[in-house]
């Protein structure tokens, strides 16, 4: 990918859009319209790097209800050229189309290797990579497989979303202490992208899920960057062809 002269990538993750109430929800979503509208003059794409809603799950008819400001303005990019890659996340996991056909954009399951004007990333949400979480890792074999989803859609929306919701809620009690702490050498994500430097060399690790904004080095001239979230720190990345900054939206 090249981007034209005077555009940029944008790169944002876990914005959890639901939680922890309806007036929190909305207020966040409203900040993250802000922000989509600030990067507009100059975007050329934008990559979404998982978890944008605290749940999703596409059935045949019916999405969660909700987000509309949020996907709006997405449309609205869209419809302007401004490229739309989407990630899913361990609390997104299951899109099925909706948003490729209403917003256009690119949804992406897995890390992928990506150069942009001759600087190499590796970007993923995170859920699942490096020597962390092994029960998470076999949940995840389960929320991917095409019977257990098919499963899933023969429940009632009304039950289906309510019995995400209450996991979602009682997952997020159980973890939040845990992601406000630095783990240094056992920061999981970060010792996966060394593993992956040191069999091919990328310019940037990117990941999103750890909800710890961080910027480390790996290596000598490789960077691994946490995009962190929105409920606390609004932390997004900014690539304008030759270098990437780490930046807050304050508005």
């Amino acid at each position: 990918m090249n981007l034209a002269t005077g555009k940029k990538a944008y790169f944002a993750s876990d914005f959890h859009l639901g939680v922890p109430s309806f007036e929190k929800s909305l207020e966040r979503e409203r900040k993250i319209v802000r922000w989509l509208d600030s990067i507009s003059k100059d975007a050329q794409v934008i990559f979404l790097v998982g978890d944008l809603f605290d749940f999703w799950f596409e059935y045949n008819s019916v999405v969660p209800k909700g987000f509309t400001r949020f996907l709006g303005k997405l449309a609205e990019l869209s419809d302007r050229g401004i490229e739309l890659v989407i990630f899913t996340g361990n609390h997104d996991l299951w899109m099925f189309g909706y948003l490729e056909q209403e917003l256009n954009a690119k949804v992406v399951k897995d890390p992928i290797d990506i150069t942009i004007n001759n600087y190499s990333m590796l970007i993923g949400h995170g859920d699942g990579l490096g020597p962390h979480d092994k029960g998470y890792k076999s949940l995840k074999k389960i929320f991917t497989n095409p019977f257990f989803q098919w499963c899933f859609h023969r429940l009632h929306p009304n039950l289906g979303i309510g019995l995400a919701n209450y996991w979602s809620r009682k997952s997020r009690a159980q973890g939040h202490e845990k992601e406000q702490e630095f783990l240094g050498e056992g920061e999981w994500l970060w010792a996966y992208a060394k593993k992956k430097e040191a069999q091919k060399h990328r310019d940037l690790y990117l990941f999103g899920h750890r909800h710890l904004p961080l910027d480390l080095k790996v290596g000598e001239n490789s960077r691994y960057v946490n995009l962190g979230e929105w409920i606390n720190n609004y932390t997004y990345g900014e690539f304008d062809g030759q270098n990437f900054n780490f930046n807050t939206f304050e508005a």
